[in-house]
């Protein structure tokens, strides 16, 4: 053990000669190294098991800002019944949306993000890309050590979160600056914060409904369904429902339609504090028993689809708005891997590059 530790404290002792380098040496200058951006997303179970998403749960809420409640009462309860039930109830529904590449969150994240890098590289830009999921794999940690080993001194993290809150943006900030504590030559970091407002992100979602209604005609209402967060998040100085209600506006009026012709709601409730309302399955429903035939339904919020997004709003909401005697129900698509959503996706890195070092 103590041989061991003195290796440890005075390693050069231990290489033969004609190893040992003087660091004190002059060496050849080193340029300015690579610029690399990381694209961060919630992440997703490995597979449709139960074991896997019990894993993928058990990273995913033992977050302490994404279940605020103090740990001597949540831990219990999530390893002693969360965990217990919760996956075997969830395997059904993963399978059911599962892809060939995976579940779709990680299938068009991945998308995503090679389209940014052919993007970038298309503009004459030297920037390498990766993907990072905050829960599960690919591991934020994993996609910062690739970009470093590929010579980036620069990293630009995006959490593809459009609307900020502590439970979702800032959790990447935590999980990035936690590896980045235990690296001893540390890159340069920046952070995109949100893009809510974003001209580029705004006419993505507005190119995407607009092709869709192309495609299908267009609804009595568009409900615009943002996930849900508890209101204590927002007492507690989160921005998020100020946010979800300008991109809302914004996107309503890019789209050309009146307040009466769009609802904003908040999905995926969990656990028993009161979230931010309206709820969307009780609107929709509501709705309905108000004689509205037709409704498209809209997810602003989610950039890739998801669970929430393809079974929660694409089914058990379909079913409760067609019980209550409405006639059709749509979910658009999320913006996914279209093209238009890439280069508004370009620009908004590439804005955020300005001073970096990225050039050919």
């Amino acid at each position: 053990m103590f041989l061991r530790a003195f290796k440890y404290i005075w390693p050069e002792r231990f290489l033969p000669e004609a190893e040992q380098k003087d660091p004190f040496a002059e060496q050849a200058p080193v340029g300015p190294g690579k610029t690399g951006v990381l694209l961060v997303n919630l992440g997703t179970p490995d597979e449709p098991t139960a074991p896997a998403i019990r894993r993928y749960l058990a990273e995913f809420l033992s977050d302490p800002r994404v279940i605020e409640i103090p740990r001597y009462l949540w831990m219990p309860i999530l390893h002693g019944m969360v965990l217990r039930a919760r996956p075997k109830k969830l395997v059904p529904r993963y399978r059911g949306i599962w892809m060939d590449g995976g579940s779709p969150l990680l299938v068009y994240s991945r998308r995503q993000a090679e389209g940014l890098a052919a993007l970038l590289a298309r503009r004459g830009l030297q920037v390498d890309v990766e993907l990072g999921m905050r829960y599960g794999n690919p591991a934020i940690p994993a996609a910062i050590d690739r970009l470093r080993a590929a010579g980036c001194e620069r990293i630009l993290v995006v959490p593809l979160y459009p609307q900020y809150a502590a439970s979702t943006t800032a959790t990447v900030v935590d999980a990035v600056t936690r590896h980045a504590a235990r690296l001893r030559n540390q890159p340069e970091l920046r952070f995109i914060k949100r893009f809510h407002d974003d001209a580029g992100y705004l006419e993505a979602l507005v190119a995407r409904i607009e092709s869709y209604w192309r495609d299908h005609g267009r609804p009595q209402k568009l409900v615009m369904s943002f996930h849900g967060l508890p209101r204590y998040s927002i007492e507690l100085g989160d921005p998020y429902y100020q946010d979800c209600l300008r991109t809302g506006r914004l996107l309503r009026e890019r789209l050309g339609l009146m307040p009466e012709q769009v609802e904003v709601t908040f999905q995926s409730r969990f656990g028993a504090a009161r979230w931010l309302e309206p709820y969307t399955e009780p609107t929709l429903r509501e709705l309905a028993r108000q004689g509205v035939k037709e409704v498209d339904v809209v997810c602003p919020g989610f950039l890739a689809d998801c669970l929430e997004t393809l079974e929660e709003i694409g089914q058990e909401c379909r079913e409760a708005f067609l019980h209550e005697g409405g006639e059709r129900y749509r979910y658009i698509p999320a913006v996914n891997d279209d093209a238009v959503w890439i280069d508004a996706l370009g620009d908004l890195v590439q804005r955020n590059l300005q001073g970096w070092p990225a050039l050919k």
